[in-house]
């Protein structure tokens, strides 16, 4: 058997703004962007390098769903940016704007820090040692 994550759900308030966040902001790759009709699009996006994961963007529709825009884990970190280069990703992302909660810290497993895109998601950007 061979399985692979494919992509995680990450609802956004709005297709058009978290696509220029992430692919303008982050670097990240567009990988599609289908219309399915009624409002609804099938939208993909990457960091740059990776293999086969990706975050598909749900737009947000209803109470419920606006609601869990940027605390779908319930205020902790839920997506983790791995690096080859800390310090440069920091510098760029700092340089475009990305809210850092906290200065880098060192840890057992590696450098990290926690960042927030525009939503209020949490992600940790980190380099394993």
């Amino acid at each position: 058997m061979n399985q692979t994550l494919f992509a995680v759900t990450l609802v956004v308030p709005d297709y058009d703004e978290a696509i220029a966040f992430y692919t303008r902001t982050l670097n990240f790759t567009l990988l599609q962007d289908i219309d399915l009709g009624d409002g609804k699009r099938w939208v993909r996006v990457a960091p740059p390098g990776t293999g086969d994961g990706s975050i598909l963007l749900a737009q947000a529709v209803g109470p419920s769903q606006i609601g869990a825009v940027g605390n779908q884990t319930g205020g902790r970190v839920s997506f983790f940016l791995q690096t080859d280069d800390f310090r440069r990703d920091h510098a760029a992302m700092t340089a475009a704007g990305v809210h850092f909660e906290e200065d880098p810290r060192n840890e057992p497993y590696g450098t990290v820090a926690v960042w927030q895109d525009p939503f209020g998601n949490r992600w940790d950007l980190i380099q394993f040692t």
